[in-house]
């Protein structure tokens, strides 16, 4: 885990656990700690990376009584201007050192923290989500070990071709500001763990990172049809990446991004050939959002991805599959058949929409083997009385029947005798 405290200690005393991120006024841009006297801090990284130790010297200029910075300007009036500068000065100097030395808990649970190194620009400098950032990287494990180093890595911030931990924080670093940061594994390579680069399951990192450019992306209508394909083949093996390690929400927001620049209007000549090609990513982009989406249970979501590729493809195998199964789900049996029948049609030795389909027709039989017993039971059944009645009146009228026979049968016995003593 990572630590989320600092120690401040003086000569002579015992340390005493401060909370990080502690900041004035509630000013995260500032980052300034609330006064502590007349002792001004200065943090030392330890070699393990995981903590460091504030030491304390003594500023005799500095006055217990400081406003708070945005007021700096504005406080008691001294006898003396050359005074009133020192403070000034002393303010501006352990501002500066606050926002060198210091650690900010970046969401709150000590689990993403970053510390500067070196200051950047200032505020104004910092990059905006969407912007094609570049940065050097280098990542270590929390026992110093080398993960990999990255110089000039570009990315587009925010849209999830980095790890996580990179999206969250270089928006908040200034123009040319060198900065570590200390991740927990849910932000970077997570409970997989990685093989390339060698991460272990459930590792924390430790990340150098200097912002060295921010630019604005290309105007996707301006962009040539070719470099627009292999930038949206770029996001789409990205949100393919997220599915293979299970980050599904992940995986849909890139593969929702590729599909925004396969739909965007272009104001560029564009081949056929080139529209064939965009289309064919917009309908894997589709396809693979589907799949996301049924992982998550947005059944939904993933019926209109599907009817969307249908709409391009009508004989997509995979997107007909995928709708049986949606419908299936839902409960739409007769019409998840009809549609996984499709499939087959098309791809007759699928061995997995045979299986799919082959457990579908026994669901639907045993469904509507529930509905029937479930309609006889709302019409009701005849009680056993009522069945013995009728059995014994069914009995009492075939006792007569018999009787009734056996008589006419005498009489025309009778009958017959005399006539043929008659003739004789």
């Amino acid at each position: 885990m990572l630590r989320s405290s600092v120690q401040v200690c003086s000569p002579g005393e015992n340390c005493v656990q401060m909370a990080d991120g502690e900041i004035v006024n509630g000013s995260a841009d500032n980052q300034e700690l609330a006064p502590s006297g007349k002792k001004s801090g200065r943090a030392s990284l330890l070699d393990s990376g995981e903590d460091f130790t504030m030491l304390d010297d003594v500023d005799d200029d500095v006055d217990d009584d400081l406003p708070p910075l945005e007021d700096a300007g504005g406080g008691k009036k001294k006898d003396s201007a050359t005074k009133d500068t020192t403070k000034a000065d002393a303010v501006a100097d352990r501002t500066a050192s606050t926002e060198l030395e210091e650690w900010l808990d970046v969401l709150g649970n000590g689990q993403l923290r970053k510390k500067i190194v070196e200051a950047g620009a200032g505020p104004d400098s910092r990059p905006q989500r969407g912007q094609i950032v570049t940065i050097d990287l280098k990542t270590t494990l929390t026992d110093g070990t080398v993960v990999e180093e990255l110089p000039n890595l570009s990315f587009t911030l925010g849209d999830g071709d980095v790890l996580q931990v990179l999206d969250l924080t270089v928006q908040l670093m200034e123009m040319g500001e060198k900065a570590l940061i200390e991740a927990g594994a849910k932000y970077t390579y997570g409970a997989l763990g990685s093989s390339t680069p060698a991460v272990p399951p459930d590792a924390d990192l430790i990340l150098e990172v200097q912002l060295l450019s921010a630019e604005d992306a290309p105007d996707l209508e301006l962009m040539p049809p070719s470099e627009r394909i292999s930038l949206a083949n770029r996001k789409r093996e990205r949100g393919n990446v997220h599915y293979q390690r299970a980050d599904y929400a992940f995986a849909i927001n890139s593969y929702g991004i590729a599909l925004q620049i396969t739909e965007a209007t272009s104001r560029v000549d564009i081949s056929p050939q080139e529209e064939e090609e965009l289309l064919d990513m917009k309908v894997k982009c589709l396809n693979n959002m589907a799949a996301a989406q049924l992982k998550l249970d947005h059944y939904e979501a993933a019926l209109r991805s599907c009817v969307s590729v249908l709409a391009y493809q009508q004989d997509n195998v995979k997107a007909l599959f995928r709708k049986g199964k949606v419908l299936a789900l839902q409960g739409e049996f007769a019409e998840a058949i009809k549609t996984l029948k499709m499939a087959l049609k098309l791809e007759p030795s699928n061995k997995t929409i045979h299986a799919e389909l082959s457990k579908l027709v026994k669901k639907h039989s045993e469904q509507k083997g529930a509905e029937q017993a479930m309609y006889k039971k709302m019409l009701g059944n005849p009680t056993n009385a009522s069945v013995q009645k009728h059995r014994a009146k069914s009995s009492w009228s075939l006792s007569w029947k018999w009787l009734f026979g056996a008589t006419a049968v005498a009489i025309g016995g009778v009958a017959l005798s005399v006539v043929i003593a008659a003739r004789n």
